[in-house]
């Protein structure tokens, strides 16, 4: 059940990189198997052996007994996976709650149709991480986008700025949680209306509608 890669796991970890992404995109990708074992997950253009992901911790099953077995459910709002370690492993979860803010770094497992992840290194984080890895991950993926995007991407930042005003206006920061493209694109459309006097900022990160 819990599969393994080559015969020298230590050689394994130093030749893959372990690559920073949300859980969303992770189950999502394409198992890529070898003789029914996995070689790879397909993520994009990459084949992923090794993931680094932060997530608060959900849900732990532990089971004692003659064959030990324990799991963490991790959840950064894209996406759930699991956490699982087997006999002897089991003690790397052992400190970890419900609630927790984790970075977890570890090899992408398949069985039974389910993506896992079998933990290498596990920190815990301060839940503000999980903001910060967020922005970090789509900063990594930029896109230029053409006019007709662009211009869409302002009349929904209008209309979400609109819509704050019952509130009192709006934080960019919510606007760019809200949209998903880079916060590097956003920021710079709100940089063009307020030059353009359609919204204004009655103070430091946060901005409403002017008209």
């Amino acid at each position: 059940m819990n599969e393994v890669l080559t015969t020298n796991p230590s050689q394994q970890y130093k030749r893959n990189t372990a690559y920073k992404y949300r859980i969303g995109s992770i189950i999502a990708g394409q198992p890529i198997l070898e003789n029914e074992r996995l070689k790879a997950i397909k993520i994009d253009s990459k084949e992923v052996v090794r993931v680094n992901v932060i997530a608060n911790v959900t849900d732990k099953f532990v089971q004692e007994g003659e064959k030990r077995f324990a799991s963490l459910t991790l959840d950064d709002a894209t996406g759930q996976i699991k956490v699982k370690t087997f006999g002897e492993d089991v003690d790397k979860i052992a400190e970890y709650q419900q609630g927790d803010t984790l970075l977890v770094i570890g090899l992408a497992r398949h069985w039974n149709n389910e993506i896992y992840l079998t933990p290498e290194i596990i920190k815990k984080k301060d839940p503000s991480f999980l903001l910060i890895r967020k922005l970090e991950v789509e900063q990594s993926q930029p896109k230029t986008l053409a006019k007709e995007e662009i211009k869409a991407l302002r009349d929904k930042m209008l209309d979400i700025i609109k819509t704050a005003e019952a509130n009192g206006g709006i934080s960019i920061e919510q606007i760019i949680l809200n949209l998903k493209e880079p916060p590097e694109t956003i920021n710079a459309e709100i940089k063009k209306l307020l030059e353009d006097g359609a919204i204004y900022e009655p103070r430091p990160g946060k901005v409403r509608y002017l008209g």
